[in-house]
This record gives structure tokens, C-alpha cells and sequence, in this order.
């Protein structure tokens, strides 16, 4: 680990101070951390912003849903009003990393981790991610892990967080303060796919610190779940993933927001398969038809083909256990 300075922000204004001098947040830090040991980040300076007030989870005026950027991953799993509206974020939470880690990590951490690419965390290999105009290693290495969607001749590095599949899913709101003051992003557009600057992960400026995590309101009922297939069930990442919502009224499909993770560099909305499902009657028949277009546009590696069908199964069986039918 290289020599840093180490300051904490007891404001805001500290805080955004501090970052726009170059310092690099910090708060549960079971991402930065780890990776400033490896010598991938080699911040000069770390700001703990673990004092700021953005603990809360609480509901907006449009009936919606706002959780706080220091909110802890357990914290908000645990929460009440998330387990009755958005049982998808609590299953997503739940099921990332172990529990020691939860009870650290928060949600806008969560939502800021880099990836896991073994060649991204080997300072000795090419890796345009971590070092631009270098290479990708991973193109023609060993690849089982890697992204199938969204990827590029730059970088197939998959992203790896659960629960940004579930806010993906939800289209869900990054509210983020800076310099200029506050202002939100989709988070459909808050992660960058790599296209030719895979450095570039975030719609994040310099300085900015992300507030809170908004989700909008959903017509109810709404029927909720995330699914993580894996090579083993403790302390994994996804080889595919899930997270599903349907609203569901008259036995027929009013509403459905579909996501899909482990497969591309960004969390993967599923449109065509959100379309297919949409003024349809629940049937394991609509389940299979609709899981065909899950993987739509892949690009499979040598290694990861077998990602193609695997998402396929993944998404046809969580439309089945939120659905109903099974």
C-alpha cells in the first residue's frame, strides 16, 4: 500500500471541499481498501465521510422510496419499508458478499465498486479499465466470468454489484451534491458501459458525493424478487442474476421491470423481454417466451457461451417464481 493522507468530514461542505482538492471518499471502505492494498487505487488522500447525515431510509412525497448514500448494506436489507415495497433490494442486499461485510459497506459504496476481473486486480496485466491504452487482457485470456452484453474491444469486465441489477430494474434515481449543488441521474445512464474509456465507470464529476438512492413509485401490487445463480452459494459473485418486478391486476401483466446481472459491464435492463410480457395473462409458456430475448445482442468469449442460455434459465425462472406459476 502506497503513503496517503487520511482526513475526516464532519460536514458536507468538508466533504465536497476535501474532493474537489483531490480526495477520495471513504465510508465503509470494503472496496477501496482492498484495492489500495493490491496497488490498483493509489489515492493521495482518503475523506471519511462516514459522520454526514445520509443514514436515512424514507419515503417521498410521490410514494416512492429514498435511501440514504451512508445507509449500511444490512441496514437497508433489514429495513422494513424496503422488505414490504421492494423485496428485490432486500434479496439482492442479502444475497452480496458475506454478512461482516454488509454490516460495513453502504449503498452508495455498493453502488461505486469497481469490478472483480482477476486481470483488472493484477497490477501486471494489461487492463485499459486501470490503466488506458494498455490492453484487455481478459479478451483472449481465460474469460468465464466475464460480460456477454455491453461490452467492447476495450473492456468485457463485468460490474459487480446485486444491488445495482435491482435498482436497475426499478429504474431507480443517483441523487448526487457538488460544486454546482444538487442534481440526480438515471441510473440507467449513472454506469458507463466501457465503449472506448472503460476508465470512465460513473456519470460522477469531480468533487460530486452521492446523497441518496431514489426509487420511484410502482403501481401496486407489486410483486418483487432477485435471483443469483453462482458457482457456489456463500460469498460469490453471479455467474447470472435476475431481479424481476410485475404488476400484476386482473390476472393480467400490467407493468414488468426486468434486470439482469453477471452478464454485461453495466447491470442489464431487459427490454424485449419487459415488451413481451406486458398485457399478457402469467403462464409458464409466457415465462419461456419472454426469457428467449433475455439474452439478446450477446457477444459470448471463448470461455463464457454458456452465459447465453444460463441467463436465459436464470431470467425464465425468476419470472416464474414472481409471477406465480410455480
Amino acid at each position: 500500500m502506497y503513503p496517503f493522507s487520511f482526513t475526516k468530514a464532519t460536514s458536507t461542505r468538508e466533504a465536497l471541499d476535501a474532493g474537489l482538492r483531490g480526495g477520495r471518499y471513504i465510508a465503509g471502505g470494503t472496496t477501496l481498501v482492498d484495492l489500495m492494498r493490491e496497488t490498483v487505487e493509489r489515492p493521495e488522500t482518503l475523506v471519511d465521510i462516514s459522520a454526514l447525515p445520509l443514514r436515512q431510509v424514507s419515503a417521498t412525497k410521490s410514494g416512492g422510496l429514498r435511501i440514504g448514500a451512508l445507509v449500511r448494506m444490512a441496514e437497508a436489507a433489514a429495513h422494513r419499508a424496503v422488505r414490504t415495497a421492494y423485496p428485490v433490494i432486500s434479496q439482492a442486499l442479502e444475497l452480496s458478499a458475506s454478512a461482516q461485510l454488509r454490516n460495513m459497506a453502504t449503498i452508495g459504496g455498493n453502488i461505486m465498486q469497481r469490478t472483480r476481473c482477476t486481470y483488472f486486480r493484477d497490477v501486471t496485466a494489461a487492463c485499459n479499465k486501470r490503466e488506458p491504452g494498455s490492453g484487455c487482457a481478459a479478451l483472449h485470456g481465460y474469460n468465464r466470468g466475464h460480460a456477454i452484453l455491453g461490452t467492447s474491444d476495450q473492456c468485457v469486465a463485468t460490474h459487480p454489484s446485486d444491488l445495482a441489477v435491482a435498482l436497475a430494474a426499478l429504474e431507480a434515481t443517483v441523487h448526487l451534491l457538488g460544486p454546482d449543488g444538487e442534481r440526480t441521474v438515471p441510473f440507467a445512464g449513472f454506469l458507463l458501459q466501457p465503449g472506448s474509456t472503460p476508465n470512465r465507470e460513473q456519470a460522477i464529476r469531480p468533487g460530486e458525493l452521492i446523497t441518496a438512492v431514489e426509487i420511484p413509485a410502482h403501481p401496486r401490487p407489486l410483486r418483487s424478487g432477485y435471483l443469483k445463480v453462482r458457482d457456489r452459494q456463500s460469498y460469490e459473485f453471479a455467474l447470472t442474476s435476475a431481479a424481476v418486478a410485475l404488476h400484476i391486476r386482473g390476472g393480467v401483466i400490467r407493468g414488468a421491470k426486468v434486470a439482469a446481472g453477471g452478464v454485461g459491464t453495466v447491470p442489464w435492463k431487459l427490454p424485449a423481454v419487459e415488451r413481451h410480457l406486458i398485457g399478457e395473462r402469467p403462464s409458464d409458456r409466457l415465462w419461456a417466451e419472454a426469457a428467449e430475448h433475455a439474452a439478446d445482442g450477446a457477444r459470448p468469449l471463448r470461455h463464457n457461451g454458456f452465459k447465453v442460455e444460463l441467463l436465459k434459465r436464470t431470467v425464465e425462472r425468476q419470472l416464474s417464481t414472481v409471477g406465480g406459476t410455480k
